[in-house]
């Protein structure tokens, strides 16, 4: 099992950037493969990018490729997601959430292919 603490969220002006923490913390980080999402009100959880075990592989939703960056550090058990150029869409509660890498089959972009969750980080982007 894994714990999963987000951070780094806050209030930003269009145009600038953030980056996100997800601290884990319980079995070893490198079992799983990781995401992040992100959630607005009246809307389902969508998907923002997505990072192997390794962290060789990542994957990015469509809208955030070539401003959101995705890493991890297994050595520190940490990933990150680095946001540049952040638009006032961008707007909404950013989720990470792990799933085991020894699963048989593994869909980054869907929440239910991933067991555990943070909390939650609040990103607002002013216009």
């Amino acid at each position: 099992q894994v714990q999963l603490v987000e951070s780094g969220g806050g209030l930003v002006q269009d145009g600038g950037s953030l980056r996100l923490s997800c601290a884990a913390s319980g079995r070893t980080f490198s079992t799983y493969n990781m995401g992040w999402f992100h959630q607005t009100p009246g809307k389902e959880r969508e998907f923002v990018a997505a990072i192997s075990w390794s962290g060789v592989n990542t994957y990015y939703a469509d809208s955030v490729k070539g401003r959101f960056t995705i890493s991890r550090d297994n050595t520190k058990g940490r990933m990150y997601l680095q946001m540049n150029n952040l638009k006032p869409e961008d707007t909404a509660v950013y989720y990470c959430a792990a799933t085991n890498r020894y699963r048989s089959s593994w869909d980054k972009r869907s929440g239910r292919d991933y067991t555990y969750w943070g909390q939650g980080t609040q990103v607002t982007v002013s216009s």
